[in-house]
Protein backbone atom coordinates (compact mmCIF):
# COMPACT_ATOMS: atom_id res chain seq x y z
CA UNK A 1 0.00 0.00 0.00
CA UNK A 2 1.11 3.58 -0.74
CA UNK A 3 -0.40 6.89 0.75
CA UNK A 4 -1.01 9.44 -1.75
CA UNK A 5 -0.64 13.18 -1.88
CA UNK A 6 -0.34 13.31 1.87
CA UNK A 7 1.51 11.35 4.19
CA UNK A 8 1.43 10.83 8.03
CA UNK A 9 -1.19 12.72 10.06
CA UNK A 10 -3.69 15.14 8.71
CA UNK A 11 -5.59 17.22 10.90
CA UNK A 12 -8.66 19.46 9.59
CA UNK A 13 -10.26 21.84 11.46
CA UNK A 14 -13.67 22.27 9.89
CA UNK A 15 -16.20 25.09 10.13
CA UNK A 16 -19.77 25.27 8.05
CA UNK A 17 -20.37 25.81 4.46
CA UNK A 18 -22.35 28.75 4.41
CA UNK A 19 -23.70 30.68 0.71
CA UNK A 20 -24.02 33.95 -0.05
CA UNK A 21 -27.85 35.14 0.43
CA UNK A 22 -29.20 37.84 -1.51
CA UNK A 23 -30.95 40.94 0.64
CA UNK A 24 -34.13 40.74 -1.47
CA UNK A 25 -35.44 37.61 -2.87
CA UNK A 26 -36.53 37.44 -6.50
CA UNK A 27 -39.24 34.93 -6.75
CA UNK A 28 -41.31 33.80 -9.99
CA UNK A 29 -42.39 30.92 -9.02
CA UNK A 30 -45.75 29.66 -10.02
CA UNK A 31 -48.36 28.24 -7.12
CA UNK A 32 -47.74 24.79 -6.20
CA UNK A 33 -51.51 24.31 -6.85
CA UNK A 34 -52.31 20.67 -8.17
CA UNK A 35 -51.12 17.31 -8.42
CA UNK A 36 -49.05 16.30 -11.70
CA UNK A 37 -49.86 12.78 -13.62
CA UNK A 38 -46.96 10.78 -14.76
CA UNK A 39 -47.69 12.37 -18.27
CA UNK A 40 -47.77 16.30 -17.22
CA UNK A 41 -44.77 15.32 -14.69
CA UNK A 42 -42.57 13.68 -18.01
CA UNK A 43 -43.89 17.05 -20.68
CA UNK A 44 -43.31 19.69 -16.93
CA UNK A 45 -39.66 18.07 -16.90
CA UNK A 46 -39.33 18.47 -20.31
CA UNK A 47 -40.21 22.14 -20.85
CA UNK A 48 -38.27 23.20 -18.00
CA UNK A 49 -35.19 21.36 -20.22
CA UNK A 50 -36.20 22.86 -23.39
CA UNK A 51 -36.50 26.47 -21.07
CA UNK A 52 -33.37 26.70 -20.08
CA UNK A 53 -30.67 24.79 -21.97
CA UNK A 54 -27.67 25.42 -20.68
CA UNK A 55 -29.13 24.50 -17.18
CA UNK A 56 -31.01 21.46 -17.07
CA UNK A 57 -31.32 18.45 -18.56
CA UNK A 58 -33.89 15.42 -18.17
CA UNK A 59 -32.60 12.06 -18.48
CA UNK A 60 -33.97 8.45 -16.96
CA UNK A 61 -32.26 5.37 -14.98
CA UNK A 62 -34.70 3.29 -16.02
CA UNK A 63 -37.91 2.26 -16.07
CA UNK A 64 -40.97 0.50 -13.67
CA UNK A 65 -42.48 -2.23 -14.19
CA UNK A 66 -45.63 -1.02 -16.18
CA UNK A 67 -42.63 0.57 -18.26
CA UNK A 68 -43.11 4.38 -16.53
CA UNK A 69 -39.82 6.20 -17.07
CA UNK A 70 -37.65 6.73 -13.67
CA UNK A 71 -36.97 10.36 -14.58
CA UNK A 72 -34.23 12.64 -13.13
CA UNK A 73 -33.64 16.67 -13.82
CA UNK A 74 -29.93 17.47 -13.36
CA UNK A 75 -29.59 21.09 -12.94
CA UNK A 76 -25.75 23.08 -13.32
CA UNK A 77 -24.32 25.84 -14.51
CA UNK A 78 -22.59 23.80 -17.00
CA UNK A 79 -25.26 20.61 -17.09
CA UNK A 80 -23.43 19.44 -20.34
CA UNK A 81 -19.78 19.27 -18.84
CA UNK A 82 -18.54 17.35 -15.85
CA UNK A 83 -16.68 19.82 -13.35
CA UNK A 84 -14.23 18.23 -11.78
CA UNK A 85 -14.38 19.05 -7.67
CA UNK A 86 -18.15 19.55 -7.86
CA UNK A 87 -19.88 17.94 -5.46
CA UNK A 88 -22.89 15.98 -6.66
CA UNK A 89 -26.40 16.02 -4.35
CA UNK A 90 -29.87 14.35 -5.06
CA UNK A 91 -33.08 14.04 -3.74
CA UNK A 92 -36.07 11.07 -4.66
CA UNK A 93 -39.51 11.91 -4.16
CA UNK A 94 -42.37 9.34 -4.46
CA UNK A 95 -40.94 5.98 -3.62
CA UNK A 96 -44.23 4.83 -2.08
CA UNK A 97 -46.66 6.29 -4.42
CA UNK A 98 -49.40 7.25 -1.80
CA UNK A 99 -46.69 9.86 -0.58
CA UNK A 100 -47.18 12.35 -3.08
CA UNK A 101 -46.19 15.45 -1.53
CA UNK A 102 -42.03 14.86 -1.87
CA UNK A 103 -43.18 14.39 -5.97
CA UNK A 104 -44.75 17.83 -6.41
CA UNK A 105 -41.90 19.57 -4.02
CA UNK A 106 -39.18 18.20 -6.24
CA UNK A 107 -40.98 19.39 -9.30
CA UNK A 108 -41.62 22.60 -7.65
CA UNK A 109 -37.59 22.96 -6.42
CA UNK A 110 -36.31 22.35 -9.85
CA UNK A 111 -38.64 24.83 -11.27
CA UNK A 112 -37.65 27.38 -8.73
CA UNK A 113 -33.94 26.94 -9.10
CA UNK A 114 -34.01 27.39 -12.44
CA UNK A 115 -36.46 30.65 -12.60
CA UNK A 116 -34.26 32.26 -10.06
CA UNK A 117 -30.94 30.79 -11.18
CA UNK A 118 -28.58 34.69 -11.62
CA UNK A 119 -31.43 36.84 -9.82
CA UNK A 120 -30.95 35.30 -6.09
CA UNK A 121 -27.21 34.98 -5.31
CA UNK A 122 -28.16 32.18 -2.80
CA UNK A 123 -29.98 29.87 -5.77
CA UNK A 124 -27.43 30.95 -8.19
CA UNK A 125 -24.32 30.09 -5.43
CA UNK A 126 -26.45 26.67 -4.92
CA UNK A 127 -26.50 26.25 -8.65
CA UNK A 128 -22.90 27.37 -9.71
CA UNK A 129 -21.42 24.83 -6.91
CA UNK A 130 -23.47 22.04 -6.77
CA UNK A 131 -24.31 19.10 -9.33
CA UNK A 132 -27.84 18.48 -8.53
CA UNK A 133 -29.84 15.92 -9.37
CA UNK A 134 -33.94 15.39 -8.76
CA UNK A 135 -35.92 12.47 -9.04
CA UNK A 136 -39.74 13.27 -8.47
CA UNK A 137 -41.67 10.35 -8.44
CA UNK A 138 -39.49 6.53 -7.76
CA UNK A 139 -42.86 4.80 -8.07
CA UNK A 140 -44.76 6.24 -11.07
CA UNK A 141 -47.38 3.36 -10.84
CA UNK A 142 -47.80 3.58 -7.70
CA UNK A 143 -49.05 6.85 -7.89
CA UNK A 144 -51.02 6.62 -10.85
CA UNK A 145 -53.64 4.52 -9.21
CA UNK A 146 -53.22 6.05 -5.45
CA UNK A 147 -56.20 8.37 -4.57
CA UNK A 148 -56.24 12.34 -3.09
CA UNK A 149 -57.38 12.81 0.22
CA UNK A 150 -55.81 9.13 1.35
CA UNK A 151 -54.05 9.95 4.44
CA UNK A 152 -53.69 6.64 6.14
CA UNK A 153 -54.45 3.98 3.37
CA UNK A 154 -51.85 1.48 1.70
CA UNK A 155 -53.71 1.86 -2.21
CA UNK A 156 -50.74 2.91 -4.18
CA UNK A 157 -48.14 2.64 -1.42
CA UNK A 158 -46.40 -0.72 -3.32
CA UNK A 159 -45.29 -0.84 -7.07
CA UNK A 160 -47.01 -2.78 -9.77
CA UNK A 161 -45.80 -5.93 -8.21
CA UNK A 162 -47.46 -5.22 -5.06
CA UNK A 163 -44.08 -4.50 -3.44
CA UNK A 164 -42.38 -2.30 -1.23
CA UNK A 165 -39.67 -0.51 -2.55
CA UNK A 166 -38.50 0.48 0.62
CA UNK A 167 -37.86 -2.66 1.90
CA UNK A 168 -36.45 -4.43 -1.48
CA UNK A 169 -32.77 -2.78 -1.13
CA UNK A 170 -29.96 -5.56 -0.15
CA UNK A 171 -29.65 -4.90 3.42
CA UNK A 172 -26.52 -5.53 5.43
CA UNK A 173 -28.62 -7.80 8.21
CA UNK A 174 -31.65 -9.61 6.26
CA UNK A 175 -32.41 -10.67 3.00
CA UNK A 176 -35.04 -8.54 1.25
CA UNK A 177 -36.33 -11.03 -1.61
CA UNK A 178 -36.56 -10.41 -5.72
CA UNK A 179 -34.83 -6.74 -6.32
CA UNK A 180 -37.57 -4.71 -8.34
CA UNK A 181 -36.80 -2.95 -11.70
CA UNK A 182 -37.15 0.49 -9.97
CA UNK A 183 -34.93 -0.69 -6.95
CA UNK A 184 -32.63 -1.87 -9.47
CA UNK A 185 -32.46 1.20 -11.65
CA UNK A 186 -32.07 3.14 -8.63
CA UNK A 187 -29.10 0.95 -7.12
CA UNK A 188 -27.17 1.23 -10.60
CA UNK A 189 -27.93 5.15 -10.56
CA UNK A 190 -26.11 5.18 -6.88
CA UNK A 191 -23.51 3.11 -7.58
CA UNK A 192 -22.55 3.65 -11.15
CA UNK A 193 -22.57 7.47 -10.86
CA UNK A 194 -19.00 8.87 -11.32
CA UNK A 195 -18.58 10.72 -9.19
CA UNK A 196 -20.52 9.16 -6.76
CA UNK A 197 -23.16 11.50 -5.19
CA UNK A 198 -21.93 12.90 -1.70
CA UNK A 199 -25.39 13.66 -0.13
CA UNK A 200 -29.32 12.86 -0.44
CA UNK A 201 -32.37 12.81 0.75
CA UNK A 202 -35.72 10.42 0.12
CA UNK A 203 -38.64 12.29 0.70
CA UNK A 204 -42.17 10.51 2.60
CA UNK A 205 -45.31 11.20 4.04
CA UNK A 206 -47.22 10.11 6.90
CA UNK A 207 -44.86 11.81 9.80
CA UNK A 208 -43.18 14.72 10.14
CA UNK A 209 -39.76 13.97 11.06
CA UNK A 210 -35.71 13.58 9.82
CA UNK A 211 -34.83 10.01 9.63
CA UNK A 212 -31.01 8.86 9.59
CA UNK A 213 -29.59 5.56 9.26
CA UNK A 214 -29.69 2.55 10.30
CA UNK A 215 -32.78 1.71 9.83
CA UNK A 216 -32.05 -1.81 10.27
CA UNK A 217 -30.47 -3.79 13.22
CA UNK A 218 -29.38 -7.20 13.82
CA UNK A 219 -32.08 -8.29 16.27
CA UNK A 220 -34.92 -10.50 14.20
CA UNK A 221 -37.36 -10.23 16.80
CA UNK A 222 -37.16 -6.66 17.81
CA UNK A 223 -39.50 -4.32 15.33
CA UNK A 224 -38.23 -0.91 17.30
CA UNK A 225 -36.69 0.92 19.73
CA UNK A 226 -33.08 -0.32 19.06
CA UNK A 227 -30.66 2.40 18.28
CA UNK A 228 -28.62 1.19 15.62
CA UNK A 229 -26.22 3.76 15.39
CA UNK A 230 -23.82 4.02 11.72
CA UNK A 231 -20.06 4.92 12.17
CA UNK A 232 -20.84 8.58 10.97
CA UNK A 233 -23.50 8.97 13.70
CA UNK A 234 -22.44 12.17 14.74
CA UNK A 235 -22.50 13.36 11.27
CA UNK A 236 -26.26 11.92 9.79
CA UNK A 237 -27.55 13.82 13.61
CA UNK A 238 -26.06 16.99 12.12
CA UNK A 239 -27.56 16.64 8.89
CA UNK A 240 -31.12 15.61 9.94
CA UNK A 241 -31.02 18.66 12.05
CA UNK A 242 -30.10 20.89 9.52
CA UNK A 243 -33.44 19.93 7.72
CA UNK A 244 -35.62 19.97 10.88
CA UNK A 245 -34.66 22.66 12.31
CA UNK A 246 -34.68 25.06 8.85
CA UNK A 247 -38.62 23.47 8.60
CA UNK A 248 -40.82 26.39 10.65
CA UNK A 249 -42.47 22.99 12.91
CA UNK A 250 -40.51 19.70 12.39
CA UNK A 251 -37.98 20.54 15.14
CA UNK A 252 -41.04 20.32 17.77
CA UNK A 253 -41.02 16.39 16.80
CA UNK A 254 -45.10 16.19 18.10
CA UNK A 255 -46.91 17.45 14.70
CA UNK A 256 -48.25 14.26 13.51
CA UNK A 257 -50.60 11.71 15.60
CA UNK A 258 -48.29 9.98 17.19
CA UNK A 259 -45.07 11.73 16.82
CA UNK A 260 -42.57 11.96 19.38
CA UNK A 261 -39.01 12.86 18.14
CA UNK A 262 -36.70 14.71 19.86
CA UNK A 263 -35.39 17.80 17.72
CA UNK A 264 -37.66 16.40 15.39
CA UNK A 265 -34.68 13.78 13.83
CA UNK A 266 -35.08 9.86 15.33
CA UNK A 267 -32.78 6.79 14.35
CA UNK A 268 -34.64 4.82 11.87
CA UNK A 269 -34.13 2.04 13.76
CA UNK A 270 -34.90 3.00 17.05
CA UNK A 271 -38.06 4.38 14.93
CA UNK A 272 -39.70 1.24 13.82
CA UNK A 273 -37.23 -1.38 11.66
CA UNK A 274 -36.80 -1.20 8.08
CA UNK A 275 -35.00 -4.11 6.43
CA UNK A 276 -33.82 -3.50 3.11
CA UNK A 277 -34.33 0.66 3.04
CA UNK A 278 -32.50 2.97 0.57
CA UNK A 279 -30.83 5.30 2.54
CA UNK A 280 -28.87 2.37 4.79
CA UNK A 281 -27.84 0.93 1.04
CA UNK A 282 -26.40 4.40 0.46
CA UNK A 283 -24.53 4.65 2.59
CA UNK A 284 -23.58 1.29 2.61
CA UNK A 285 -22.60 0.70 -0.91
CA UNK A 286 -21.56 4.11 -2.34
CA UNK A 287 -19.83 7.44 -0.68
CA UNK A 288 -23.65 8.87 -0.64
CA UNK A 289 -24.75 9.70 2.84
CA UNK A 290 -28.70 10.03 2.59
CA UNK A 291 -31.47 10.49 5.09
CA UNK A 292 -35.17 10.07 4.66
CA UNK A 293 -37.66 13.04 5.53
CA UNK A 294 -40.82 12.65 6.28
CA UNK A 295 -42.54 15.70 5.37
CA UNK A 296 -46.43 15.71 5.43
CA UNK A 297 -48.78 13.79 8.32
CA UNK A 298 -51.38 13.26 5.74
CA UNK A 299 -49.62 11.21 2.83
CA UNK A 300 -51.71 12.20 -0.04
CA UNK A 301 -53.58 15.38 1.34
CA UNK A 302 -55.62 17.26 -1.05
CA UNK A 303 -54.05 19.81 -3.81
CA UNK A 304 -54.96 23.17 -1.97
CA UNK A 305 -52.61 22.31 0.90
CA UNK A 306 -49.03 22.16 -1.32
CA UNK A 307 -48.66 25.69 -1.52
CA UNK A 308 -48.07 25.87 2.39
CA UNK A 309 -45.80 22.66 1.98
CA UNK A 310 -43.83 24.44 -0.07
CA UNK A 311 -43.83 27.58 2.00
CA UNK A 312 -42.54 25.20 4.91
CA UNK A 313 -40.05 23.05 3.17
CA UNK A 314 -38.21 25.56 0.95
CA UNK A 315 -36.09 26.82 3.21
CA UNK A 316 -34.96 23.71 4.47
CA UNK A 317 -34.28 22.00 1.19
CA UNK A 318 -32.11 24.58 -0.22
CA UNK A 319 -30.70 24.40 3.31
CA UNK A 320 -29.81 20.69 3.22
CA UNK A 321 -28.66 21.16 -0.35
CA UNK A 322 -26.17 23.64 1.37
CA UNK A 323 -24.79 20.94 3.68
CA UNK A 324 -23.03 19.00 0.70
CA UNK A 325 -19.97 21.14 1.10
CA UNK A 326 -19.39 20.73 4.50
CA UNK A 327 -16.69 18.13 5.61
CA UNK A 328 -13.54 18.36 3.27
CA UNK A 329 -13.24 17.90 0.07
CA UNK A 330 -10.17 17.76 -2.46
CA UNK A 331 -7.89 15.96 -5.14
CA UNK A 332 -5.40 12.82 -4.27
CA UNK A 333 -2.45 12.91 -6.85
CA UNK A 334 0.70 11.20 -6.83
CA UNK A 335 3.78 13.05 -6.49
CA UNK A 336 3.76 13.40 -10.39
CA UNK A 337 0.80 14.98 -10.79
CA UNK A 338 -1.47 12.30 -11.69
CA UNK A 339 -5.11 12.17 -9.77
CA UNK A 340 -5.69 8.31 -8.01
CA UNK A 341 -8.64 6.74 -8.35
CA UNK A 342 -10.28 4.82 -5.92
CA UNK A 343 -8.14 5.46 -2.99
CA UNK A 344 -9.50 5.03 0.33
CA UNK A 345 -10.13 8.34 2.20
CA UNK A 346 -9.97 7.17 6.24
CA UNK A 347 -11.13 9.36 9.00
CA UNK A 348 -9.16 8.08 12.30
CA UNK A 349 -11.65 7.18 14.67
CA UNK A 350 -14.88 6.22 11.81
CA UNK A 351 -15.17 3.21 10.54
CA UNK A 352 -16.57 3.98 7.36
CA UNK A 353 -14.17 4.72 3.80
CA UNK A 354 -14.93 7.16 1.11
CA UNK A 355 -13.37 6.34 -1.98
CA UNK A 356 -11.80 8.71 -4.36
CA UNK A 357 -13.30 9.21 -8.39
CA UNK A 358 -11.90 7.91 -11.39
CA UNK A 359 -10.53 11.78 -11.28
CA UNK A 360 -8.90 11.09 -7.83
CA UNK A 361 -11.66 13.33 -6.44
CA UNK A 362 -13.14 13.11 -2.32
CA UNK A 363 -15.93 14.65 -0.49
CA UNK A 364 -15.47 13.51 2.70
CA UNK A 365 -18.86 14.90 5.11
CA UNK A 366 -17.97 15.95 8.75
CA UNK A 367 -19.13 18.01 11.47
CA UNK A 368 -16.53 20.81 12.59
CA UNK A 369 -13.51 19.34 14.34
CA UNK A 370 -10.41 18.36 14.46
CA UNK A 371 -9.57 14.77 12.80
CA UNK A 372 -6.56 13.15 11.36
CA UNK A 373 -7.21 12.04 8.16
CA UNK A 374 -5.08 9.26 5.88
CA UNK A 375 -4.92 8.55 1.59
CA UNK A 376 -4.16 5.28 0.78
CA UNK A 377 -4.19 3.14 -2.38
CA UNK A 378 -2.51 0.11 -3.94
CA UNK A 379 0.54 0.37 -6.02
Amino acid sequence: MSTYAMIGTLVFLLSMWSSVRSATLVNFESPMDRYHSYTEQQAFLGQLAKDYPNLARVYDVGTSVEGRKLTVIQISDRVREREIGEPKFKLVGNMHGNEAVGRELLLHLAKYLLENYGRDSRVTNLVDSTDIHLMPSMNPDGFEIAQEGDCTGLTGRANKNNVDLNRNFPDQFWPTGNVQKETLAVMNWITNAMPNFVLSANLHGGSLVANYPYDDHQYKDISAGVYSASPDDATFKALAKSYSYSHPTMHYGRQCNGDNFLDGITNGANWYTVAGGMQDFNYLKSNTFEITLEVSCCKYPNKNQLPNFWKENKEALLNYMEQTHIGVKGIVKTASGSPVANASVKVSGINHVVRTSDQGEYWRLLTPGNYQITFTAPG
